[in-house]
């Protein structure tokens, strides 16, 4: 690449989703819809889990967590992507592109990590029921959950570090509806093998640990769910784990597909189904997957609406 296509740049622009402008209304629309009951769903699950007593378990604990940072990033990218969609103006600015990716790079890093310690939390109410609080002491809880928080903010800090470092673009036009890292690199002048590096190698850690505790956890459930003798204490066990393993699967495979792969492969229209799943879709549907087929949930949430009506 020849030295007079390369430039340092103010701002990016934001290609989008679609360039068709017959389908821009309904993206828009279904987007919104989309928003609105993740920012619905996840919020009220999170005040439900703090204001009803019999929630107040460490797995509605990590669960409320889930559903806070779900709710985060799904924030932090479509309330931009919603007006892009309808725009013809479709930049942002250089400063906010690297500040909306540190962001969404430590709330996905940090669901990575809870998904891990809620898969711990299923192990050990489930292999050790008699001992569940006290191995699962509050203490623990949250030393839990402040270091999903505090390595997910070192690995995105590290990859922003990094990202600062390029000096010039080809172009600043990114084919992509918000700002990630894939994308951006494609567009770099310098040669940027060691943010590459770097990226795949903190992904594949991360993937690797977290599936580690995961599949252990799980190895060890089904262990004790084999050896019940009582029917109705497997299903009871196996429907506490169901949701779980179906949005880790959902999850896990989309962040493998995307960020443990070269990065060649991970252009195009492909990349960017895969990412609308887990930044728009999966956020609305972990609620959802997780607490309203629950009978805990479903009295938990009666009760308020009852005492509110009554009120």
């Amino acid at each position: 690449m020849g030295k007079e296509n390369c430039t340092a740049v103010a701002e990016f622009v934001l290609l989008g989703l679609s360039d068709a402008p017959d389908f821009r209304g309904l993206l828009t629309l279904v987007f919104l819809l989309i928003y609105g009951v993740t920012v619905l769903a996840n919020l009220g699950m999170v005040a439900l889990i703090q204001i009803s007593i019999p929630l107040q378990t460490p797995m509605y604990f990590f669960l409320s967590h889930l559903s806070f940072v779900d709710f985060c990033y799904s924030s932090i990218i479509v309330p931009n992507m919603l007006p892009n969609i309808l725009n013809k103006d479709k930049a942002i600015s250089f400063g906010a592109c690297h500040v909306q990716f540190y962001l969404f790079c430590t709330c996905v890093v940090t669901e990575v990590f809870l998904l891990a310690a809620m898969a711990y939390d299923r192990f050990v109410a489930i292999c050790n029921p008699l001992l569940y609080m006290v191995i699962m002491s509050q203490k623990l809880r949250v030393v839990l959950v402040c270091g999903c928080y505090l390595c997910a903010s070192a690995c995105a800090l590290i990859h922003l570090c990094l990202a600062l470092q390029i000096a010039s673009y080809r172009s600043n036009v990114i084919n992509h509806f918000f700002c990630d890292l894939p994308p951006l690199l494609s567009l770099a002048c310098s040669d940027v093998t060691v943010n590459e590096i770097v990226l795949f190698v903190v992904a594949t850690l991360n993937e690797t640990f977290s599936l580690v505790v995961i599949l252990t956890s799980y190895l060890f459930i089904l262990v004790t769910i084999l050896r019940m003798r009582s029917a109705e204490g497997r299903y009871k066990a196996f429907s506490t784990c169901a949701s779980h393993l179906t949005a880790i699967v959902v999850f896990h495979g989309t962040i493998l597909s995307i960020y443990c792969a070269p990065t060649s492969e991970n252009t195009g229209d492909a990349d960017k189904v895969a990412t609308v799943f887990y930044t728009v879709v999966i956020p609305m549907l972990n609620p959802l997957i997780y607490s309203l087929r629950n009978k805990d949930v479903k009295e938990a949430l009666r009760k308020v609406l009852s005492a509110k009506m009554n009120a």
